[in-house]
């Protein structure tokens, strides 16, 4: 694959750091979007070094309100007009209630919201550099999801694991509708669940925290969650192919509870209405 400019959300920090410096390693123009600038500044520096490329560059945003992430979309426009690859690593998995200031729960904003806004404000972009490609970094919990609109995006149903997975399924339910809106674009949008993988996802304080981090360390690095997104992103092998489901680097069937056409519509014009798009 030729060299591409890449958006990587989340990307200084845990798989997506992971991810940026894979693709950086293979000369591509990588873009990180992180909310904290130290840290951002610090991973940045970090993924040059480690990957010898100097064409990994930084955007400071937080992708927990609306506003802010138009505001990120309107950045990236500006200053990177070559990007043709985004891939929507940023998740969070909450541990308590949180609101942001549009009103809606913040892993609804944050695993939902976020990858929708970016992705339609960036979509005149990505046509324009065509052959282009989305890639939604997904969770295999989703299956167990369940979305109500009139609860979910605004916290009405939340638990710990529930939301994370309420909030994934509301994610596939964005890949499929994308697809379907830009099928014939040039540009391709596709989820995939990357591994069970060490990251600070669910963290915690008290002995539930303490347990989580003990099991965590069975899981697989953040290099390994990495292979999927950047072989997803720039593997010849999927070019073409356009609102799929992948675990790993297979290509799997949608779970039934990922099957309700009028709720994916549903929370589609929701979601965009709350997005003012």
């Amino acid at each position: 694959m030729a060299v591409k400019s890449i958006v990587v959300t989340g990307g200084n920090a845990g798989i997506g750091k992971a991810i940026a410096l894979d693709l950086a390693k293979r000369k591509h123009h990588v873009i990180i979007v992180s909310r904290n600038p130290e840290k951002g500044r610090a991973a940045l520096e970090e993924i040059r070094g480690a990957s010898g490329n100097p064409a990994v560059d930084l955007v400071t945003g937080d992708l927990g309100a609306i506003r802010s992430v138009k505001e990120v979309a309107e950045t990236i426009r500006k200053k990177f007009p070559g990007v043709s690859v985004l891939i929507n690593n940023a998740g969070i998995w909450p541990t308590r209630l949180e609101i942001n200031p549009d009103g809606l729960e913040m892993a609804f904003m944050v695993n939902h919201m976020a990858p929708l806004i970016l992705s339609t404000l960036l979509l005149g972009q990505l046509k324009k550099n065509a052959p282009a490609r989305i890639v939604n970094v997904n969770a295999g919990l989703y299956v167990k999801g369940k979305v109500d609109i009139e609860k979910t995006p605004y916290g009405e149903d939340f638990g710990k694991l529930a939301t994370y997975m309420n909030t994934k399924l509301c994610n596939i339910y964005f890949t499929q509708k994308f697809s379907e809106i830009i099928n014939g674009s040039g540009v391709t949008v596709n989820a995939l669940h990357p591994g069970v993988i060490q990251t600070a996802l669910g963290d915690s304080p008290g002995l539930l925290g303490a347990f989580m981090r003990l099991v965590k360390r069975s899981f697989d690095t953040p290099e390994s969650g990495a292979k999927p997104p950047v072989w997803l992103a720039t593997s010849p092998e999927v070019e073409g192919i356009n609102g799929r489901y992948f675990e790993l680097c297979e290509q799997k069937p949608y779970a039934p509870n990922a099957m309700d056409p009028a709720l994916r519509d549903n929370l589609w014009e929701l979601s965009m209405k709350l997005a003012s798009l």
